[in-house]
């Protein structure tokens, strides 16, 4: 149980770090922290969590990760479904705790996206479906090769948080004006559910993209770095 405790533990983290900078401090007057600072803020969630918890879970956070990493032949499938559970869990809580301080700002609309993940017109720049689509497959299989990288036993030891870190970090970069940033099923349930309406109706697409982007960089990495299951 203390690996499930540790993946809500580091998932509510994610989605309260993440989603809370983009909702509480993102356009703050006059010195509102804008994209950049959400897109570090959620790789300073990784970072910090990936050496808090990533000797007691492996620090997954992320249900398309743990699919990944199965898929890659470094995770077992029976632990699956509860790892899913619990980071999905974390990701709801974290979205209940924001969702009590954000409504103590008078005027606050959740309607408005609460950083809820969204393509055509919930899209912070209006793309389209297929270009969400592209996108969450393209940045979850570059995530998933860079984790099976950095974790790889070649690799120099004690650096994986940093790169895997950095990694989101550019991934935010990239994608927030495509989709608001998912690469990541729980963090998009943890706050969709509270807006309901069209971030529930689109939350499909924020399951299937990343799912299908991490099993590609995990069977990539395999192929590249020559890893047998």
């Amino acid at each position: 149980m203390n690996k499930y405790g540790a993946e809500f533990f580091g998932t509510f983290w994610l989605v309260l770090g993440g989603c809370g900078s983009a909702v509480l401090a993102a356009a703050f007057p006059n010195v509102g922290i804008g994209l950049l600072g959400v897109a570090f803020a959620f790789g300073l969630t990784v970072l910090t969590m990936a050496y808090a918890i990533g000797h007691i879970s492996g620090c997954h956070l992320n249900p398309a990760v743990s699919i990944g990493l199965w898929a890659g032949g470094r995770f077992p499938a029976n632990q699956l479904l509860p790892y899913i559970i619990a980071q999905v869990l974390g990701g709801i809580a974290a979205g209940g705790v924001l969702y009590l301080i954000a409504t103590g700002k008078v005027g606050f609309d959740v309607s408005s996206g609460f950083a809820s993940n969204g393509y055509g017109e919930h899209s912070p720049g209006q793309y389209s479906l297929h270009a969400a689509l592209i996108t969450e497959v393209v940045m979850t299989m570059m995530f998933l090769i860079v984790i099976m990288g950095a974790t790889d036993k070649r690799a120099p030891q004690g650096f994986a948080p940093i790169a895997i870190g950095l990694c989101l970090t550019l991934i935010h970069l990239i994608s927030i004006p495509v989709t608001n940033t998912s690469v990541n099923p729980a963090r998009s349930t943890g706050v969709a559910l509270y807006v309901g309406d069209w971030a529930v109706a689109q939350l499909w697409l924020f399951w299937v993209a990343p799912i299908i982007g991490g099993v590609l960089g995990a069977k990539i990495y395999q192929f590249i770095g020559c890893e047998k299951n």
